[in-house]
């Protein structure tokens, strides 16, 4: 078996057209034998990750990870592990030390055979992912919890294709924020991320705002005009709350879905769009298939890749990263930070409205502060009050309660968990709706949306 060669420390491997094949790519590289030393490493990666100092003969892992054992020793997702079972190409997210910080790198590792067959050295390859970080950050998607890991990889995975996306879950789990993580992850980052808020759309104008109109099409139309889909051009077009979408327009997305054909209203002239199509929504699409709400052909169409995003109760060890995040963009220039108790405090509220009822939390706490340290007195005080613990909309809603029925009881649906977190919301509270919502933690928009879906359940 070919072996690599140590000469004062440093590998080299009997294939030096290999190494000088590494060197000449952009992307940062390294060569590593079967005991997980690295034998050769490009520039781009000396760049990226060891500035100034030598990683020949050090282990990949203490290198990226500061582990003194493989990766799947220590918790964390191994190529090389999938690679033995598959004796292919495998690849992986993961969280590396860089000079800057943590950050998320997307690796891919190809097994180099010697004459024997057998797998000699293993090819890393390493791309940071910019859409991510894995501590505070002014802008985009922040977490390290495993399950925001698991969807991060997913969006890394879509990102590069024109798949359709779907993004499902909770609201306020900021499906607009990994929208735009799919558009940046793609070759279309340069053009256009267009987003299209269904539920706030009237239905009389979905059609003209979506695909556009032309002069006189109807009354009022005075010019014409392009619409969204044109607007998004080469780039992406985000459908959020894709359920609200009325049935007589979901045909003509269908069409555009189908065909990448539309027509302006008020017009024959067929059109073609040039768009990647990413929806979302925290509604049950399947259910709505069922009961025939929502178009089974469209739905399929939609859900290409779905990706499903976590909410915050099941991410908790993100809360102090997300905090120290949302503390500086909702506070820029105060260098703000939150007490010990604070956090515990935090740690210990249910968070129905997840990220965005966070960010109003902290919001709130932050005006409420006059110390650079937000204490726990502040965070109480920021929570909603009268519906803190009864308003538990969403599946945020306490999973003990119980119906009784029949004389017996069985365990509420989340559905019904919500309706009823609500009717009570409703009744402690009396001021307006928009107070409402923000005691809820939830937009005004979502509220009025949940009111309607109550008085549909009765």
């Amino acid at each position: 078996m070919t072996k690599a060669k140590y000469l004062a420390g440093q590998a080299v491997p009997e294939q030096p057209e290999l190494a000088s094949y590494l060197e000449a790519l952009p992307e940062p590289h390294i060569l590593v034998d079967e005991q997980y030393r690295i034998v050769a490493s490009n520039a781009a990666y000396r760049a990226a990750f060891s500035p100034g100092a030598s990683v020949i003969g050090r282990t990949c892992y203490e290198v990226s990870h500061h582990f003194t054992v493989p990766c799947d020793q220590a918790g964390e997702t191994c190529p090389r592990a999938r690679l033995r079972e598959t004796g292919q190409r495998e690849r992986v997210l993961h969280l590396h030390h860089t000079p800057q910080g943590e950050a998320y790198v997307n690796i891919e590792l190809t097994p180099v055979r010697d004459t024997q067959g057998r797998e000699a050295w293993f090819v890393e390859k390493m791309e940071p992912l910019r859409i991510a970080q894995g501590e505070p950050a002014a802008r985009g998607l922040v977490g390290r919890a495993a399950p925001f890991r698991q969807m991060l990889e997913l969006v890394a995975r879509v990102g590069p294709s024109n798949a359709s996306v779907l993004l499902l879950g909770e609201s306020g789990t900021g499906k607009e924020l990994v929208a735009a993580a799919v558009h940046d992850a793609s070759e279309r980052a340069s053009r256009p991320f267009v987003v299209v808020d269904c539920a706030s759309m009237p239905e009389s104008l979905f059609e003209s705002e979506l695909f556009g109109h032309e002069k006189g099409a109807y009354t009022g139309a005075h010019a014409a005009k392009a619409g969204l889909v044109e607007a998004a051009g080469g780039g992406t077009l985000f459908l959020d709350e894709v359920g609200d979408i009325p049935l007589a327009m979901q045909v003509k997305l269908l069409r555009l879905l189908e065909s990448g054909t539309y027509r302006r209203v008020g017009s024959t002239e067929l059109r073609r769009a040039d768009v990647r199509l990413v929806s979302a929504t925290h509604r049950n699409l399947e259910s709505m298939v069922a009961a025939g709400t929502f178009r089974n052909d469209l739905y399929y169409r939609l859900s290409t890749f779905p990706i499903l995003l976590p909410p915050l109760r099941e991410r908790r060890g993100d809360l102090p990263l997300l905090a120290a995040a949302l503390l500086a963009r909702v506070a820029p220039g105060r260098n703000l930070s939150l007490a010990q108790q604070a956090i515990k405090r935090l740690d210990d509220y249910s968070f129905p409205g997840n990220v965005r009822e966070l960010r109003n939390v902290l919001e709130r706490a932050a005006l409420l502060s006059d110390s650079n340290v937000i204490s726990a007195a502040a965070i109480e005080r920021a929570l909603p009050r009268k519906s803190a613990d009864a308003a538990q909309l969403g599946t945020g809603a306490r999973i003990g309660a119980s119906l009784r029925v029949s004389g017996g009881e069985r365990s509420l649906s989340l559905k019904e968990q919500e309706a009823e977190a609500l009717r009570t919301a409703l009744l402690n509270h009396h001021g307006n709706r928009e107070a409402l919502a923000r005691a809820l933690g939830i937009s005004l928009r979502t509220l009025y949306r949940k009111l309607r879906e109550l008085k549909d359940i009765g």
